[in-house]
């Protein structure tokens, strides 16, 4: 079975957000270390400040993609290890600055499905038509929503639509 990338993007940190990751974990690196020279606690510095680098890294491996699969048609969002196929939406939604801030905020459903970075102010609302998944939405941070809004749209004439 051969399958199409219809959209991908890494939820990457910004340059910017680099540089202050960087700072924060020199600043951690030399606080642990207080001065003394002594081997153990300059191995403890190094150990804090690659573990700062790792954990934003490890922020923003994240990959969110769209695939269509060879076979049926069918479109699937990839959020990671998480799958969602297009035959379960009823809508998706273009959240912008506001309304994305809105729907992480006391409006969001406790059982919603939430991927989202601090750096990335914009996303999708992803309405689930499914009655036995107790999820009702997926709420996905995305620096060209509009894209991946157009991505998840089911081609005409395909069994899903």
């Amino acid at each position: 079975m051969e399958s199409r990338e219809r959209y991908a993007e890494r939820m990457r940190m910004p340059w910017a957000g680099w540089l202050a990751v960087l700072a924060f974990a020199t600043l951690a690196a030399g606080l642990s270390n207080f001065g003394d020279l002594r081997w153990w606690r300059v191995a403890a510095s190094v150990a804090v400040f690659v573990a700062v680098l790792a954990g934003a890294w490890w922020l923003g491996r994240l990959p969110v993609r769209v695939v269509e699969s060879g076979g049926d048609g069918e479109v699937w969002l990839h959020v990671d290890d998480a799958k969602l196929p297009m035959s379960a939406v009823s809508e998706v939604q273009v959240l912008d600055r506001t309304a994305y801030s809105d729907a992480l905020g006391v409006a969001l459903h406790p059982l919603a499905f939430v991927v989202q970075r601090p750096w990335l102010k914009r996303g999708v609302r992803i309405v689930l038509d499914d009655p036995e998944d107790p999820t009702p939405y997926w709420v996905v941070s995305s620096r060209r929503p509009e894209r991946l809004r157009e991505a998840l749209a089911v081609p005409v004439g395909s069994p899903a639509a």
